[in-house]
């Protein structure tokens, strides 16, 4: 993956503001594998998430 798209990668799943704290969250969808950027306040919230590639829903 090139530079440009891991950057664009490391955005929150939920609110996709840009990741950069250390506590967010990176962790792979349960269904498909595919890496999964949450941040800080959205974990905290427990706001929902959906993938982007196989759109499985979690909170």
């Amino acid at each position: 993956m090139s530079q440009s798209k891991q950057k664009q990668a490391r955005r929150c799943v939920s609110c996709g503001i840009n990741i950069s704290g250390s506590n967010a969250a990176s962790f792979k969808c349960p269904d498909c594998g595919q890496q999964i950027y949450r941040c800080a306040k959205c974990r905290k919230q427990s706001n929902l998430y959906e993938c982007p590639d196989c759109g499985f829903m979690g909170p």
